[in-house]
């Protein structure tokens, strides 16, 4: 029998072309190690040669793993500096009570800084990207997540005041219970927020129900009563825990709140949106500093006097915190940084207990790891439960065909014997 890739060969050197040529090129492509060349009608010569899928598959494979592993690097190191951003926030407001008791004066600073945002996305933009857009151009592009007619003053009010007043008093909450409760206190009951926003995005949203998802927040609950009773249900203790808990749900309103009415954000549109909240922070709320001011209820002094280092410091990393999340989130897998804000927990612990020589009760421990668990728990997606049965299932599967395979190898190790032996198996009728 002639062969048919010399066959067609020969043919393809000695002019074919047109359709001819194009099912002559398909039908050696079947052959991977097969190439044909040929002499085209202008004279020059071309090549065929069909890729291997083989080789493609292994360097797509290779690719993707490289790809994963880089992106599961990145998103720790993301988790290190989140949870590092968050415990030096607790801390150095701490240290910024010893000397400057003022907690709305020092959230209204930080937000200050969050104007910061969008210039710094700006420059980043410009230094990694060819195509070059004005700052003008690219505040317009970024202003569609407040709709397709952008920013107005009328938009610009109605999107921006609630969200304003729910970021201020989050912080604000935080800080005062700060000077009620220690740092790790503060942290466990704050991580709380993420089963508050999975109960309003129940019922409000419609999200889908998980059970698993319900005792998390039972346990998040839980948690926040022990924490309440370690002290007895009186004094700066249970206030502190008041006031941990209406910040985690202030968080909690917002998140669900941005959810319903904006939806999901770009990095340059949440870069947008934070300076945008920072305006609106530095026109319409830079009075309420002033009014606690004259009323004496926050007095801090001349301004020369203030702990300035503390107060950048601060504010410098509440901007990185919020730096990291969005970008993280873009970058990185969403559910490392929900386990960097996690992890603030055991690192103010440690702080608490190296250098300020904090002394945790049992109650206390016992509640912090109930609302650490909880948060955990929040965090399984939404088709855990179909992927484990699908693991489980492969896996008893497997089990199956290699017992199947052990069986099978016995028994015909057992009949050569058998041969050896003389034995004749004898079928039944």
């Amino acid at each position: 029998m002639v062969n048919h890739q010399i066959l067609l060969s020969t043919l393809l050197e000695n002019g074919i072309s047109g359709t001819a040529r194009q099912w002559f090129e398909s039908y050696l492509s079947e052959d991977r190690s097969f190439k044909v060349s040929w002499r085209g009608e202008d004279g020059s010569e071309s090549h065929a040669e069909t890729p291997v899928s083989e080789t493609s598959g292994d360097g797509t494979a290779y690719h993707t793993c490289v790809n994963t592993v880089l992106k599961v690097l990145g998103g720790l190191l993301v988790v290190l500096c989140v949870s590092s951003c968050w415990v030096g926030i607790t801390q150095v407001v701490q240290l910024t009570f010893k000397s400057f008791s003022c907690p709305f004066f020092i959230t209204w600073f930080s937000t200050n800084w969050n104007i910061l945002f969008f210039p710094l996305y700006y420059s980043g933009h410009v230094a990694t990207t060819r195509e070059k857009q004005t700052p003008i151009q690219k505040f317009r592009e970024c202003s569609r997540l407040f709709g397709e007619d952008g920013m107005s003053l009328k938009v610009f009010l109605k999107r921006t005041a609630p969200f304003s007043i729910l970021w201020t008093l989050t912080n604000y909450l935080y800080l005062l219970a700060l000077r009620k409760l220690t740092a790790t206190d503060v942290s466990a009951l704050y991580c709380c927020h993420k089963a508050f926003v999975f109960l309003l995005s129940w019922i409000v949203l419609k999200d889908r129900f998980m059970g698993v998802r319900i005792v998390a927040a039972i346990m998040a609950i839980t948690g926040i009563v022990m924490m309440a009773y370690a002290d007895g249900f009186h004094g700066d203790s249970f206030m502190g825990v008041a006031l941990a808990v209406g910040s985690a749900s202030t968080s909690a309103l917002y998140k669900v709140l941005f959810k319903m009415f904006l939806g999901s954000a770009n990095l340059g549109e949440a870069a947008h949106f934070f300076s945008t909240m920072g305006f609106f922070n530095l026109i319409f709320i830079s009075c309420v500093p002033l009014i606690l001011y004259f009323t004496r209820v926050e007095h801090w002094g001349s301004l020369s006097s203030l702990p300035w280092g503390y107060l950048c410091g601060v504010a410098g990393l509440w901007l990185v915190f919020n730096i990291l999340v969005n970008v993280g989130v873009v970058l990185t897998y969403p559910i490392l940084i929900s386990i960097g804000t996690l992890l603030s927990v055991p690192g103010n612990a440690a702080i608490d207990v190296l250098k300020h020589e904090v002394i945790f009760s049992v109650v206390r421990l016992a509640a912090t790891c109930i609302i650490c668990l909880g948060f955990l728990l929040l965090l399984l997606p939404e088709e855990w439960d179909t992927v484990t049965l699908r693991f489980l299932t492969t896996l008893a599967d497997k089990k199956t065909e290699e017992h199947g395979e052990e069986l099978t190898e016995s028994s015909v190790h057992t009949r050569s014997r058998s041969r050896a032996n003389g034995a004749v198996s004898i079928p039944m009728a």
